[in-house]
């Protein structure tokens, strides 16, 4: 499975910003969770949000009620709606299978997709 990250950037506190990952190779992709993960300078990498098959998310405390994971299984892609964004949402952001994260499946991560939030 090849992951790509795309959408990244700058943007001004506050504003928004759209990641999306592509899936190539993907077998069963829509029968998987999917998360977003970030790591931040200096820090280890925190998961953010997840999206199981059916669409049930899950979010971490700090963006809770301002990001959105969604998913398109036809296309084998993710998204990631980042509103208002603040300083601390800066990082390198990618996206897995969650089972990577969690440990139960093999697998590698993509080069991710650099979010830098400043004025």
């Amino acid at each position: 499975v090849q992951l790509v990250e795309s959408g990244g950037g700058w943007v001004q506190p506050g504003g928004p910003l759209r990641l999306s990952c592509s899936a190539s190779g993907a077998i069963f992709f829509s029968a998987k969770t999917m998360g977003w993960y970030r790591q931040a300078p200096g820090k280890q990498r925190e998961l953010v949000a997840t999206i199981t098959r059916r669409g049930t998310t899950d979010y971490a405390a700090s963006v809770k009620g301002r990001f959105i994971i969604s998913r398109d299984n036809a296309k084998n892609t993710v998204y990631l709606q980042m509103n208002s964004l603040n300083p601390e949402d800066t990082a390198v952001y990618y996206c897995n299978d969650h089972g990577v994260w969690t440990g139960v499946v093999v697998g590698s991560w993509g080069p991710g997709a650099q979010v830098t939030v400043s004025s």
